[in-house]
């Protein structure tokens, strides 16, 4: 059943005069996105640090901001989380996610990094993958002067941010990238073929749409065939083994829901320790979206908290 609070949130979504994504520019739909989210998300939590860092990519300097949580001290060693934040490889950035950054730097005493990778279609697929490896192999080989615990470095994001830290992980165990502790994928993006079942029942009227979708998919993806590259589709990876233990999380009225269920389980099936938790009345994106849907903060708790588990804090 659809959450009371997320229906009342649809039926205000319903009557807005605003386009639809996929009939706007990205430059556009970047701005309807953060103007969109601001009203749904809750004031940022006081943290105790934030520093814009510029690392090393492949085209230039990756933009990443680091947090440390509120009560850390200087010189205090902590574990570290990396955090790619969703908006379908097109849209989101560093402030769209800010607020959930401070609040699982917060939630699971974390310094936490949000990487500002590079979007399609000015840079389309495998531009983001390369940020984002380069951001953690950075943040591994500074963790000295970054004051985090090279041994406890996890990777995270939600949505198309969910499918990097997936493919990330992948690309860490097969290429010798530093060795990571846990996966946070909230409600990921695993398979770009979009031919699970929920994409069809979900995929309209629940914010996340499938026309949206193949508008993601065209601009990231404009190469039918690298739909089914593992580092689009990591569902199609050829194994999934000896990967860092996550915590899978999807919602019940999302398109991706099936994907993500599918990945959680082809994860335990070869011997990664996954928990897998559904939402079942949430749409998809509602993480962001703690100032109208209290879900969203007891899902941001959850995350918080899982990775306390998984750092022997909790």
């Amino acid at each position: 059943m659809l959450d009371p609070q997320v229906a009342a949130l649809l039926e205000k979504a319903s009557r807005s005069p605003l386009p639809p994504y996929y009939d706007v520019p990205p430059a556009v739909a970047r701005r309807l996105y953060r103007d969109t989210r601001g009203a749904l998300t809750p004031d940022p939590p006081a943290v105790e640090s934030v520093q814009l860092l510029l690392v090393p990519g492949a085209a230039g300097p990756v933009p990443v901001r680091a947090y440390r949580p509120k009560g850390a001290k200087a010189e205090e060693v902590l574990p570290a989380l990396v955090y790619f934040h969703g908006g379908g490889w097109v849209i989101g950035d560093l402030d769209t996610h800010d607020v959930v950054c401070r609040t699982l730097a917060n939630g699971a005493r974390c310094a936490v990094f949000s990487v500002e990778y590079r979007k399609a279609p000015e840079a389309p697929f495998p531009a983001a993958v390369e940020d984002c490896f380069s951001s953690l192999n950075f943040i591994s080989r500074n963790s000295s002067s970054l004051k985090i615990d090279a041994k406890q470095i996890a990777v995270g994001g939600d949505s198309a941010g969910g499918n990097l830290a997936t493919v990330i992980a992948l690309t860490a165990r097969d290429a010798g990238g530093p060795p990571l502790s846990f996966q946070l994928l909230i409600y990921p993006g695993t398979d770009q073929r979009m031919g699970h079942p929920s994409i069809d029942r979900n995929g309209d009227g629940y914010l996340l749409t499938k026309k949206s979708m193949a508008y993601f998919r065209g601009h990231y993806l404009p190469r039918e065939e690298d739909w089914l590259d593992w580092r689009a589709s990591p569902l199609l990876a050829r194994s999934l083994a000896k990967l860092p233990p996550a915590f899978v999380m999807t919602a019940g009225f999302d398109p991706l829901l099936d994907e993500g269920r599918a990945y959680a389980e082809r994860l335990k099936k070869e011997g990664v320790p996954a928990e897998y938790r559904e939402y079942s009345g949430m749409v998809h994106g509602f993480i962001t979206m703690g100032r109208a849907l209290d879900t969203a903060n007891a899902a941001l708790a959850d995350c918080a908290q899982s990775l306390r588990r998984a750092w022997g804090m909790a």
